[in-house]
């Protein structure tokens, strides 16, 4: 009856709920509930609601409930495992705390889900997991820095075009990313590398502009590519420009980028354009280093008429300072030897055949009335005299009036010798040494064993005097080689520095030494008691010394030697061969032997050949070579056309009705051959330097109508 009371309550205070048309009733959880043997169903008596047309009608009838899940909403009050009574209610898991709420909720309206509805949220959501899972990954995009390291590596591998293209077209067009200032340096480096002027000031101009801001690694390679530049003037046009700019802005240079500004100074200018780098170098405090005085070489070599004796005093003042010369450092002494002349050899011997701490030591004392400086002080430069003892000529002009008068007052005492000032001193010593020539100009004689023991080495600072007293004619390459000791006094040099020739030491000494087997064959010794492998350029310089000395069948010589090193000849080797082709026999067999070889002759090889025809004036084979060139489709340089104007113009005051000539009979007979060729002949253009470092010019697409 207990039980019949409380479900009257309940069933009085959701009345509302039954009018509004919910069938289904939640059995509240209560210790009344009777349970039977199937602890899944629940037997609880109802009553009926009231219909509205009868209600007076009562019964009561049983309803069931089936459970799937002890959890359900149906039996969310009933835990699951409640077998029997009352204990088995009371023993709840605390996961069930706070579960009657579900039962109680205050809500008025509940909708009905069909099980076709579930499916189709179970569908839709299935169906968004499915395109999420191919949904594409979003792209990773490059960094700056990536794009940066992958320029660095085409730059190496000599692909500045590719580098160039990829920052601009695929990272600042492509993908919009922000440059850095390592993005542009390293292109400007790559630039400045191969003389690509106009380019890394372009890319500089850029990043100014972006608000980025250089550092010394930016300006070091802007004034190599001014160094680099093919145009010099044009070039040092533009460092002094940037220079000028970085003064403004009160840019303090490192020491790196003082050195590259030098050697725009040595490459683009003259060694006195260096002294003033080097001044403001010092002034600034920057310590004078072995490339520093390698870029003074530079320098040096850009004088043809006295830079071999600019380059001995340069080298005397490294040594001075204690700095040892390096591998680069030889090489640039046997290439001032080889291009470079003494100058006048009576100043070249007041210069060179001295020590040089006395003749420091006057100059400076003349020159700022100061005491010598201690010679036991070898680290420390004064460029004022080293400047003035560099550039000092027969007349001592670089001496104002002023300081002569200055000079004019200070005094000299030696054993031997007292003057009044530095331009007496100088000049007296010109005419003592003009008088007695004592170096032999016959090579031969430089060559003998006794003169290389007797002639003292130029590259030491302490020269024994007793057996020279002035320099003689010094004319040729391997002259000049001597005064430094020939081959066997530079390598015995090298090797107390510590250091070994390298293949291009060897090839420039190809180069300089006096022609002869004996020669050629010590050369080939050092190469294999060096280990060096001798290259084909090795091989050219020996083939190109035989060949201005008109020994075409020595030249030939060389080359079983280079097949036997397993080198191949190329067009170089060729050219150098052409040379010597004086007879027409020689100079059809070289074309035919290249032909066999599958080698097609270059327009270095016919200019060579035209030279070598036309100073014997040989017109039929002129007409031979023009033929060939005719049939290998080689266009005409500028150069072969001024030497085909020169070979077909009269002799001046040359009148054929007058006199007779047996070399121009055939004059004429070449001349009207010429005029015709030069029609059937197209002429080469000169490529632009910078054009292979371009990017191709992209076609634009052609429409379908079109």
């Amino acid at each position: 009856m207990s039980t019949y009371l409380y479900f009257m309550k309940y069933f009085t205070s959701r009345v509302n709920m039954f009018a509004c048309g919910v069938k289904r009733l939640t059995v509240p959880t209560s210790p009344y509930i009777s349970i039977w043997k199937n602890p899944w169903r629940i037997v609880c008596p109802l009553m009926s609601l009231p219909s509205r047309t009868d209600t007076q009608s009562r019964r009561f009838h049983v309803s069931t409930v089936s459970l799937k899940n002890p959890r359900d909403s149906l039996t969310s009050g009933i835990p699951k495992g409640c077998a029997t009574g009352d204990d088995a209610i009371d023993n709840k898991t605390e996961e069930d705390f706070g579960s009657h709420s579900r039962n109680f909720a205050t809500r008025r309206i509940f909708r009905k889900t069909s099980p076709e509805f579930q499916d189709l949220n179970y569908r839709a959501s299935a169906d968004e997991n499915d395109t999420e899972e191919l949904r594409p990954r979003p792209v990773i995009r490059n960094t700056s820095y990536w794009y940066f390291l992958q320029c660095k590596k085409l730059i190496k591998q000599d692909k500045l075009a590719e580098a160039l293209d990829m920052f601009e077209t695929q990272m600042l067009k492509g993908e919009r990313l922000q440059p850095e200032e390592y993005n542009y340096t390293v292109l400007i480096g790559g630039c400045g590398r191969v003389g690509f002027l106009k380019k890394a000031f372009k890319l500089y101009n850029d990043m100014k502009k972006q608000g980025l801001r250089p550092t010394d690694a930016t300006y070091t390679a802007l004034f190599n590519a001014c160094a680099e530049s093919p145009w010099k003037e044009s070039g040092l046009q533009q460092a002094l420009k940037l220079q000028q700019e970085l003064k403004m802005k009160n840019v303090q240079l490192s020491l790196i980028t003082y050195n590259a500004l030098l050697k725009t100074q040595a490459l683009c200018s003259d060694i006195r354009a260096c002294f003033h780098v080097l001044r403001e170098m010092l002034q600034n405090g920057h310590a004078v280093t072995q490339e520093t005085f390698n870029f003074l070489l530079m320098g040096c070599i850009k004088d043809k008429d006295q830079g071999f004796r600019f380059s001995l005093q340069v080298w005397r003042q490294m040594l001075k300072m204690g700095i040892r010369p390096n591998s680069h450092s030889y090489n640039l002494l046997l290439r001032a030897a080889r291009d470079c002349g003494i100058g006048d050899p009576a100043l070249a011997s007041c210069l060179l055949l001295r020590n040089e701490e006395e003749f420091a030591q006057k100059i400076s004392k003349g020159r700022r009335g100061q005491k010598a400086r201690d010679k036991e002080e070898p680290r420390v430069m004064d460029i004022d005299v080293f400047e003035t003892s560099l550039l000092l000529d027969t007349e001592v002009t670089s001496l104002n009036k002023k300081e002569a008068d200055k000079l004019s007052k200070e005094t000299y005492t030696q054993p031997h010798i007292k003057q009044n000032n530095l331009n007496s001193y100088i000049t007296s010593e010109l005419q003592s040494m003009s008088s007695n020539q004592m170096v032999p100009t016959e090579t031969s004689s430089l060559q003998s064993s006794v003169a290389r023991a007797s002639f003292p080495n130029l590259l030491d600072r302490r020269i024994n005097m007793t057996n020279v007293v002035s320099l003689g004619a010094v004319t040729s390459a391997s002259d000049r080689l001597a005064l430094i000791g020939n081959m066997e006094g530079l390598l015995s040099k090298m090797e107390a520095d510590g250091l070994k020739p390298d293949i291009k030491t060897l090839t420039l000494l190809a180069d300089i030494i006096a022609p002869g087997e004996q020669s050629e064959l010590s050369l080939l010794l050092v190469a294999e008691q060096h280990k060096l492998k001798p290259d084909i350029s090795f091989f050219n310089s020996l083939v190109r010394k035989k060949a201005k000395s008109g020994d075409f069948e020595g030249a030939k010589a060389f080359l079983p030697v280079v097949a036997k090193m397993g080198l191949e000849p190329n067009l170089h080797t060729y050219s150098n061969l052409a040379v010597a082709c004086s007879r027409e026999e020689d100079g059809l067999q070289l074309l035919s032997d290249m032909k066999v070889s599958g080698i097609t002759p270059n327009a270095h090889v016919y200019s060579a050949l035209i030279s070598r025809a036309s100073k014997q004036l040989d017109y039929k084979y002129l007409k031979e070579i023009l033929k060939s060139m005719k049939h290998n489709q080689v266009p005409a340089t500028e150069v072969i056309i001024r030497q085909l104007e020169f070979a077909a113009q009269y002799p001046p005051n040359f009148d054929k009705y007058k006199a007779k000539n047996n070399y121009l009979e055939k004059i004429d007979g070449f001349r009207g051959y010429y005029l015709q060729w030069l029609k059937s002949m197209p002429g080469q253009n000169t490529p632009h330097p910078w054009d292979k470092y371009k990017p191709p010019r992209k076609e634009p697409m052609k429409s379908e109508g079109s």
